[in-house]
């Protein structure tokens, strides 16, 4: 059955008459039911590492939706977490971390080889998982890219411009090196484990990549994917790589290439038809209807989906969101999206 399903099938390079789907975030807020389960939990982190329940908001929107693909509910902070920094958050307002910005800060930090003890439950979410989902749905498992997990790490929260992370960059670059070649070596045994327990694609988020120009892109973006894909693949020959350098505009051009991803998810801020012409020439892309479409929905919803899926016909395509769908999104027009893709066909 593996070889049947689509997903996995556009990640090999297939044209198909009508683009797999499925959604980032899908798994979320704007659902009734999940938000039943996640008050059952208790709190975001306890759901999280709750197997059964993170499980549970997994398939969730699969019952309803019937989407080409599940993703592990988890959060790209665990893996600070599992290396020893306080994670904790705040209603409202997000994720707060303990900082880095000193050498002493890093010293406390736990090594690759640590994390396990941490993360086992995120693994039992993934056994469940394939236990659980329909057999033509593949599972996707992730992780956040050393970048932007560098950024949380080192500002102690999200920031509009990855300002701290900047500056540390530009003070103490020993320093921030030591912070993301830690966190490229846990990332590769993270992802690892899950695909030993089931994941049968995993996918980079590299949310903050755009903050990154010229050199500092290469090197700290470009870079660090092709390291983790590459090992990746040598310890589990065949896995699927999804690699979505958010907002890197130019830097989408090659970066399969580069990399050794099978896939690139690209965001809303560049256009089908560019995509098409300057990066689906490497292989299969990702993407990427805005996410306010999910809140307004009507003609326009339908009118854009059209359009993505025409200027992606000729090559492999995963239809997605250019980023998560949000909070104050109607799953009726999460729908109607999925009805007008799967009548392009």
């Amino acid at each position: 059955m593996t070889q049947q399903k689509t997903i996995l099938r556009a990640l090999a390079g297939e044209t198909l008459p009508t683009p797999p789907i499925w959604m980032m975030r899908q798994a979320g807020r704007y659902l009734p039911e999940y938000r039943a389960t996640r008050a059952e939990a208790g709190d975001f982190l306890k759901l999280c590492y709750n197997s059964e329940l993170a499980a549970e908001v997994t398939l969730q929107p699969i019952r309803r939706y019937g989407f080409d693909a599940a993703i592990l509910f988890a959060d790209i902070l665990l893996l600070p977490q599992a290396l020893g920094a306080d994670l904790w958050f705040v209603t409202g307002e997000g994720p707060r971390l303990s900082t880095i910005t000193e050498q002493a800060d890093f010293d406390k930090l736990s090594g690759k080889d640590d994390i396990h003890e941490t993360l086992n439950p995120i693994y039992e979410t993934v056994r469940i998982l394939r236990r659980e989902l329909p057999e033509e749905t593949t599972l996707i498992g992730f992780a956040g890219m050393p970048w932007t997990v560098a950024t949380y790490m080192i500002a102690g929260q999200g920031t509009k411009d990855q300002g701290p992370a900047h500056a540390l960059k530009a003070e103490n670059r020993p320093l921030f090196e030591a912070v993301m070649d830690r966190l490229t070596e846990g990332t590769i045994e993270y992802l690892s484990k899950q695909i030993e327990a089931g994941a049968e694609v995993v996918k980079l988020f590299d949310s903050w990549a755009g903050s990154l120009k010229g050199e500092d892109f290469q090197k700290y973006a470009v870079e660090p994917a092709r390291v983790i894909t590459q090992e990746l693949k040598k310890r589990h020959p065949g896995i699927p790589v999804i690699g979505f350098p958010r907002e890197a505009g130019e830097g989408y051009v090659g970066f399969a290439k580069a990399t050794g991803v099978d896939c690139v998810a690209l965001d809303n801020s560049v256009s089908p038809e560019w995509a098409a012409a300057n990066v689906q020439v490497d292989g299969c892309v990702q993407g990427n209807l805005k996410s306010s479409h999910m809140v307004t929905g009507g003609q326009a919803l339908v009118d854009e989906t059209r359009a993505i899926v025409d200027a992606f016909k000729n090559g492999p395509h995963i239809f997605n969101l250019g980023h998560g769908i949000t909070p104050d999104a109607d799953p009726e027009n999460v729908q109607l999206m999925i009805d007008t893709v799967r009548s392009c066909g």
